[in-house]
């Protein structure tokens, strides 16, 4: 497998330097740096985002996470290795990438289940990474980023 171009985020001058302080006023937001991983991997699972799958194993891995929890993202419903505000999150990660799943793509319980748990600027930081998240998963699936072709060091200096 070959990538059809280097990453566009990389290409235009100017373009990465915003999406890095908009991550990083995300992860100030006080939402757990865990959470914020956990989003980031759910999300790009059901997106089919190889490239960002294994950037977000390989990150909550060097943080710390267990293999337990890493092997259950996919099936967290199922899984008892998640906190319920974890759970709040993921729940609002799916919804909110699969909007075109059904005809109310964020419903009600999803969203007061997560506002049970973070408060507004939290929420705010959420829906943000998740948008964020999806448009790196659109941008490294069409231009078919590799997997492992980034070393997890260098992450910081491009999320």
């Amino acid at each position: 497998m070959k990538a059809r171009m280097k990453n566009p985020a990389m290409l235009i001058p100017g373009v990465i330097q915003p999406i890095q302080a908009l991550l990083g006023a995300v992860k100030k937001s006080g939402v757990p740096a865990r959470t914020l991983e956990l989003v980031h991997l759910r999300t790009s699972q059901v997106n089919g985002c190889g490239f960002c799958v294994d950037i977000g194993a390989r990150e909550l891995k060097k943080g710390g996470e267990t293999d337990e929890r890493l092997f259950a993202v996919a099936a967290w419903r199922e899984a008892p290795y998640f906190t319920d505000a974890e759970r709040a999150a993921l729940a609002l990660a799916e919804a909110a990438t699969r909007l075109s799943d059904r005809a109310d793509p964020v419903p009600d319980d999803v969203w007061e289940e997560a506002a049970k748990h973070y408060d507004e600027p939290a929420l705010a930081a959420l829906i943000l990474h998740i948008a964020l998240i999806n448009c790196f998963n659109r941008v490294n699936v069409t231009t078919r980023q590799i997997a492992g072709s980034m070393k997890v060091e260098a992450i910081a200096d491009t999320r």
